[in-house]
């Protein structure tokens, strides 16, 4: 029997052996691009559950010590006074009808563009000197951490490249916000609770809170909130008004 003839290998063409490997050099490296992202993400959400705690226990201790302060001043016969207003939230609750120019400026520049729009404000002269030109179309207090906590997690909306986007992941916060140390949304509560040294960028990168209208409807629009109506100053009370809008 005539031993069979071998047939000599076909010949691979260069170019499809530089794909191949061109393929193998991108598949390696995107299989390490996924492992440091994995990596990287474990790490980033331990970080920010360490924060957390860290938030929690500072918040707790600032209210015992309010607590306490309080108490040693009623042992004490004196009044406790507490410490002056550092931040704001201001809410819109009046239209543009009969709206001077002045006033609608500034409501451009506290970015209160529509009725139920409501916007974080730093407390300085400027800005009370502000509030008391728009005041019969805005109400305003001090937010408390509840407060602020339940807006950004109910309402809360990022300044994306002109875009709004939710705040649906930390990863949106801390690719905005990450080289002023806000990774997290725990992070950007506290800024703006705590009045920190980046409030402005954070305030900045919040879009406008679009509240509905509240349960139960206004009093009187036009009245100031001292007479029995809903403009102007309503210090603490503005956490019950948006529990109402929220």
């Amino acid at each position: 029997m005539p031993a069979r003839e071998r047939k000599a290998p076909r010949s691979v063409p260069e170019s499809l052996l530089k794909k191949r490997k061109r393929n193998e050099k991108l598949a390696k490296a995107k299989a390490e691009k996924q492992a440091a992202e994995a990596k990287k993400a474990v790490a980033a959400k331990e970080e920010i559950f360490k924060r957390a705690e860290k938030y929690v226990k500072e918040y707790r201790a600032s209210e015992k010590e309010i607590i306490s302060l309080k108490r040693n001043a009623k042992l004490d016969g004196d009044l406790f006074l507490p410490a002056e207003r550092k931040v704001l939230l201001v809410v819109r609750i009046r239209g543009i009808n009969r709206m001077a120019p002045n006033t609608r400026k500034i409501l451009q520049l506290l970015r209160l563009r529509q009725i139920q729009n409501a916007t974080f404000l730093r407390v300085n002269k400027a800005t009370l000197n502000m509030l008391k030109r728009v005041e019969p179309y805005v109400t305003y207090g001090e937010p408390s951490l509840r407060t602020i906590r339940e807006l950004i997690y109910k309402r809360g909306y990022g300044k994306v490249n002109g875009q709004r986007i939710p705040l649906s992941d930390n990863k949106v916060i801390a690719d905005t916000l990450g080289k002023h140390d806000i990774i997290c949304i725990e992070d950007l509560i506290h800024e703006i609770f705590t009045v920190g040294p980046n409030f402005k960028e954070a305030n900045k990168f919040l879009w406008p809170f679009k509240l509905s209208s509240p349960l139960g409807g206004y009093k009187a629009k036009r009245k100031n909130f001292a007479e029995g109506g809903d403009a102007g100053d309503r210090d603490e009370y503005i956490n019950k008004l948006i529990r109402r809008m929220n």
